[in-house]
């Protein structure tokens, strides 16, 4: 793990160097530039997040939630972690009003995603206060 770190951390470098290289003689490239290692680094971590993608089926199985909470929780971090980086890249081409419209939009995602987690939260309240009385 330590060592797919190293190479975000290179990856990130030499994107950053590159960036600030080519803005001195061709400023519009510089964004292509940013725009190619944000993306690399995008697909870099996807590739290493799809390979522990069972760790979290194995914690389901052990504690006996339903496989659906658990899919629908990552895809809400999914979501979460996607939108950040997007509006990170947004703020960086100085699109900063659009960066807090994407934000806004994946909490609304985020939110629409979580009523069923409510629903089955509040019926098992609901079944535990039927045992009590």
């Amino acid at each position: 793990m330590s060592g797919q770190l190293f190479q975000l951390i290179g990856v990130a470098f030499v994107t950053a160097v590159a960036a600030l290289l080519v803005k001195n003689t061709k400023p519009e490239l510089a964004l292509a530039v940013t725009i190619a290692g944000s993306i690399i680094l995008l697909l870099f971590v996807l590739e290493v997040f799809r390979g522990s993608i069972g760790i979290f089926a194995e914690i389901a199985d052990m504690t006996g939630l339903d496989a659906a909470i658990v899919k629908t929780l990552l895809k809400m971090v999914g979501i979460g972690y996607l939108v950040e980086f997007s509006a990170g890249v947004l703020h960086d081409f100085g699109q900063d009003s659009l960066a807090d419209k994407l934000i806004f939009c994946g909490k609304i995602l985020i939110l629409i995603l979580a009523v069923p987690i409510f629903e089955s939260i509040l019926r098992l309240i609901g079944d535990l206060l039927g045992l009590i009385a």
